[in-house]
């Protein structure tokens, strides 16, 4: 996770820590990142970062500076960037896309009703439609990646619903997975969906045009099945998993 512990916003679903950085960074976190991915010997990692609205660009162009030690210390790495939505703005997203970035990701986590209630008030539903819809724009064709929790008391018309936004902005993948409560302190669960719905879902997803989703109670935004699935299409090779 790249810009530090500590995010700008305080979404109820999760634990980490927020507040506010002061605009501080560590200037050698890049050349950090990548001497640490080399030495692990990864073929596919996935960057994180928490949202950093007390820096002028959100951290954009912290994120393209690690991108490209990464890439410049390990050349056939593929690398997966899950970022903040900058705001939707498209002078940051652009710096974000400059970078020699394999999987664009940005996680739109929940439906647009439940958005208020589960996101930060800094993060909105059509704002996270816009920051995807400008990363397929600006990618050159790289793939583009989102997630949705399931579990908070939506709808599976809603969902339904969620997932065609998604696709109308042209995500290519999609991971849905189930809520869990991190702390008391958080939203508590609505629903334990079946393992069978999550099964449903994957298909509907796909029949949809997504290339690939990975769909059950334990899947996350960052999920093995899905990195291998996108690590296979990426080298050429394109089949299943």
């Amino acid at each position: 996770m790249l810009l530090g512990d500590t995010c700008t916003r305080a979404c109820r679903f999760c634990d980490v820590k927020a507040g506010n950085p002061g605009g501080k960074t560590d200037a050698e976190e890049p050349q950090k990142v990548a001497h640490a991915v080399a030495t692990m010997g990864l073929s596919y990692v996935v960057l994180t970062m928490v949202d950093r609205d007390d820096l002028a660009d959100g951290g954009a162009a912290h994120v393209a500076a690690t991108v490209t030690a990464l890439k410049t210390r390990v050349p056939e790495i593929l690398v997966e960037t899950l970022i903040g939505d900058f705001k939707a703005a498209e002078r940051d997203l652009a710096t974000v896309c400059a970078a020699p970035i394999d999987v664009l990701a940005h996680n739109v986590e929940t439906t647009e009703r439940l958005t208020r209630l589960v996101r930060d008030g800094k993060s909105g539903y059509a704002q996270t439609l816009r920051a995807l819809g400008t990363l397929k724009r600006l990618g050159g064709g790289r793939l583009t990646k989102s997630s949705i929790m399931l579990g908070l008391g939506e709808t599976e018309p809603e969902v339904r619903s969620t997932l065609r936004d998604l696709r109308s902005v042209g995500v290519d993948v999609v991971t849905l997975g189930q809520y869990l409560q991190p702390s008391k302190w958080h939203l508590p669960v609505s629903e334990y969906v079946h393992p069978s719905r999550f099964d449903a879902w994957k298909v509907e997803a796909e029949s949809m045009g997504f290339l690939f989703c990975a769909s059950g109670p334990l899947v996350r935004s960052s999920y093995k099945a899905g990195e291998m699935f996108v690590e296979r299409y990426l080298r050429g090779r394109g089949e299943p998993v």
